[in-house]
């Protein structure tokens, strides 16, 4: 005998999972019926379409370098860091996941437009920067909102890692820098990975904050998202097989990060 009895789903509990199976399966096969796959070439080399997955690949992996470069740092103080205000800094950084996009867009629009920005101005004076209507201020907009998910990823990663390993290499002389390149990183690589993942797919596929702050302008600001918006009247067939094209890079997404999330779970 087993340590612990197997129990079968109840039935009530297999129907209304099935019907919440059915609630996100049935929107996809409508976009997959409607989906004019004999013109699905014509329609993903349009000037329109080639212009926006340029400028979504372009933006979305300029907002997971800066992620990367910013928020590896920041995860890292989370999660070792012991300073007063600490909660309060994490709820600040995860916020942009539980805001409104748009209401995020907003808020960069009034911190760093040329005209009423708070820093705004001031970058463009002495930097001669503008974020808004330009392809910086769509990457800012897609770091603004994918940032947090390798913050947590990653500081959820240094938590639970082993330190006694690195307690070893500092008790044999090294450093703090070559702790964490030797032995940090590596240990949390995993994590690394699956944050950016996750930061480059919600980048890839932001919109409220982005249209707000950068604007929608083609071959500038348009990205996959918004192109989909504005084709939906105009060119229904593009904005169809551009918004599969997310869809499939979502599902890719998923299935690279399927070890990372349900790894852990063993049949018994």
């Amino acid at each position: 005998m087993t340590s612990r009895t197997r129990r079968g789903v109840p039935l009530v509990a297999a129907l209304l999972a099935s019907v919440a199976v059915l609630f996100f399966a049935l929107p996809l096969f409508g976009l997959l019926q409607r989906a004019p796959w004999s013109d699905a070439w014509d329609d993903l080399t349009s000037p329109v379409a080639l212009d926006a997955m340029r400028l979504s690949l372009e933006c979305s992996l300029w907002a997971t370098a800066l992620s990367l470069l910013f928020g590896v740092p920041l995860a890292y103080t989370l999660a070792r860091g012991r300073f007063p205000g600490r909660s309060l800094v994490r709820a600040i950084v995860v916020l942009p996941m539980v805001l409104p996009p748009v209401v995020g867009g907003v808020a960069l629009l009034y911190a760093f437009s040329v005209n009423n920005g708070v820093v705004g101005g001031w970058l463009h004076d002495v930097f001669g920067l503008q974020f808004t209507f330009s392809k910086a201020g769509a990457v800012l907009a897609e770091t603004f909102v994918a940032m947090p998910f390798l913050v947590i990823t990653v500081e959820a990663g240094l938590r639970s890692m082993d330190r006694r390993y690195e307690d070893a290499a500092a008790s044999l002389g090294a450093n703090r820098w070559t702790v964490f390149r030797r032995v940090t990183l590596p240990l949390i690589a995993p994590s690394l990975y699956a944050g950016a993942a996750l930061a480059w797919a919600r980048a890839l596929g932001e919109f409220g904050a982005t249209i707000t702050f950068a604007g929608n302008i083609q071959g500038r600001t348009q990205t996959m998202p918004l192109a989909v918006y504005l084709l939906l009247e105009s060119h229904q067939g593009t904005a169809i097989m551009l918004s599969l094209v997310l869809l499939f890079v979502s599902i890719v997404v998923l299935v690279l990060l399927r070890d990372r999330w349900f790894g852990a779970a063993r049949e018994s």
